[in-house]
């Protein structure tokens, strides 16, 4: 998770900045339910971007945050460990804004031969088009694009599995909107055990 902080925060236009917000904790809460290893970074927090967004730090309040002076992630050395270290191919990444702190690693890992996911409602552009652009530019490049709700749905794949269950119905609960809204409906409605991973009574 890159740059989710204050003032890059201020001038996204791309999406309602309330909804951002939501969006990234929700992938903060997505990835620590499935003990993803998170790598978060800022950029000039101290001189001028501020903190990280106080939702995302909450979720890993221990974490040791990467702050950096290069626009791009991928050309500092922390950053740089800190992917290698986890030893994965594969990467998830938000980041503000989209068409520079996400776009520059995402063309650079690609680059490099990493599978890169891009979790387009957990980042903003200024401008809409800006996002847009710099989303069709990665996607041409191999990125592939993701929502925040999809990955928590593809990493939990099955109801029936349970050790995660409950954490995937709270994130969609507190953070899924109109999803959550259902959920909580049927819930009410048909008692504390509804859920998809009964089977159906016979």
């Amino acid at each position: 998770m890159i740059d989710h902080q204050s003032q890059m925060g201020f001038a996204v236009q791309s999406i309602d900045r309330t909804l951002l917000t939501n969006n990234s904790v929700a992938l903060a809460k997505t990835a620590k339910a499935f003990n993803v290893p998170t790598i978060l970074t800022t950029v000039a927090e101290k001189s001028f971007s501020g903190p990280l967004f106080a939702g995302v730090k909450a979720v890993f309040p221990d974490a040791k945050v990467i702050d950096r002076t290069t626009m791009n992630s991928w050309e500092d050395k922390n950053f740089r460990e800190a992917v290698m270290k986890t030893g994965k191919k594969k990467l998830v990444m938000a980041a503000l804004w989209t068409e520079v702190c996400l776009t520059m690693p995402a063309l650079a890992a690609l680059e490099e031969g990493y599978e890169v996911y891009i979790v387009t409602d957990a980042s903003g552009g200024v401008t809409k088009e800006a996002h847009d652009m710099a989303v069709t530019r990665m996607v041409q490049a191999g990125a592939v694009p993701i929502t925040w709700m999809q990955l928590l749905l593809e990493y939990q794949r099955d109801w029936a599995r349970q050790s995660t269950y409950d954490a995937t119905v709270k994130i969609a609960l507190e953070h899924g909107g109109a999803y959550g809204v259902g959920l909580e409906y049927a819930k009410a409605m048909l008692g504390a055990d509804a859920g998809e991973g009964k089977g159906a009574k016979k």
